[in-house]
Formats: C-alpha cells, sequence, structure tokens
C-alpha cells in the first residue's frame, strides 16, 4: 500500500513510520513526503531514504482551497491509499477530508479530547492534569475531532516541563502511530459512527 506523508517539521513521527517500514512493522511503502515548508527537515529525512519529496509553496496558491485542491491532485495521481499527518500546521479544507474520508491519520499529544489544538501539552501542563499521552485519530472536518483509533496514556510528574512531557510522549507516539497505520493496512479497524473499532488479535 502506497502511504504519503504530510510534515511541516523536523519530522521524529516521520522517521519512525519509515523505520517502521523498514523494520517491515508496517507492511506498506512510505511513497512520497509533502511539506509546505521549504526547509523541513522532514524533507531531509525523507530524501536521505530515497522518497520522493514535494515542497509545494501555499503563497504561489489562491487560498487554501486552491492549495488543497494541488495537494490532493498529486495524491490521486500517485495512487495513494492512506494520508498520514505528520506535525502538518495546516488545517485541511473540507473537501480534501471528503477526498480521503477515513483514509487521513493524524497524531495528537493528549489524550482527546482533552486539549485539542496547538499546544497540547502546554495546555495540559497548566491545567494540572496528572495523567496526558496521545491520540491517532482520523481526521475529519474538525480540530483534532475524528474518530479516535488509538490511544496511551503517559504520567505526568510534578517536576515536569514541557519539554520532559513532550519527551515522554514522543517515545509513546513513534510506537503508536505506525501500529495504527499497520492495522489500516490490514483492514482492521472498522469505524461505526464516531467509534473506530481495532480488531488487534
Amino acid at each position: 500500500m502506497d502511504l504519503a506523508v504530510l510534515a511541516s517539521g523536523y519530522g521524529s513521527n516521520l522517521q519512525a513510520i519509515i523505520d517502521a517500514v523498514q523494520n517491515r512493522e508496517i507492511n506498506g511503502r512510505v511513497a512520497l513526503v509533502i511539506s509546505d515548508r521549504k526547509d523541513a527537515y522532514a524533507l531531509q529525512r525523507a530524501r536521505d531514504r530515497g522518497i520522493e519529496t514535494l515542497f509545494i509553496d501555499p503563497h504561489v496558491h489562491e487560498g487554501r482551497d486552491a492549495y488543497d485542491t494541488a495537494i490532493v491532485e498529486i495524491l490521486h495521481n500517485r495512487k495513494i491509499r492512506l494520508v498520514i499527518l505528520a506535525g502538518f500546521m495546516r488545517l485541511l479544507t473540507a473537501s480534501f477530508v471528503q477526498e480521503f474520508k477515513g483514509r487521513i491519520m493524524n497524531i495528537h499529544p493528549s489524550l482527546l479530547p482533552a486539549f485539542p489544538g496547538l499546544d497540547g501539552v502546554k495546555q495540559a501542563l497548566t491545567y494540572g492534569v496528572k495523567v496526558s499521552g496521545c491520540t491517532v485519530h482520523f481526521v475529519d472536518e474538525g480540530l483534532d475531532t475524528g474518530p479516535i483509533i488509538l490511544q496511551e496514556a503517559v504520567p505526568v510528574y510534578d517536576h515536569d516541563t514541557e519539554d520532559s512531557i513532550h519527551a515522554r510522549i514522543h517515545r509513546v507516539e513513534h510506537r503508536l502511530y505506525p501500529r495504527a497505520i499497520q492495522l489500516f493496512i490490514e483492514g482492521k479497524l472498522r469505524l461505526e459512527g464516531r467509534r473506530c473499532l481495532a480488531d488487534e488479535n
């Protein structure tokens, strides 16, 4: 199965996915990495593994709809089956989501529906939670509101900072995201309304 990853930054989750493919934990192929930032390190990670990369400049498209339409066309042309968001810092338009309904995944550094949007870890730390975590979910038209695929909790300690919680969550993300992708590839995810049922047997 051909996968595409959309990334805007450092690309640590992208690296975890690439490594999982190499280790045969994911029975698919990262066929393409797209970024909205020319200097995103995620692009270099992909190039280092011989993966096709594209920088799609938002500034040469007239608005979000035109930008997303350009990406959708590329994804269709390459017969991409699953779109994976890995730190992609743009909200997808409703038309993009509809084109790949049930075939776009995202990972968020909180136990959704708590602390959606930007700075999920900072929000959790400010609120004073004792447990945080991460969530892999399908993308819908809302902000981190799509059906939840997998979640895992991580503890929050009194001495924690944003950086220390992020580090703990990242370790879980790098294991959880590849697992969710492989469940999709194996056809083991089923949507029933808002619920995503995962057959992990």
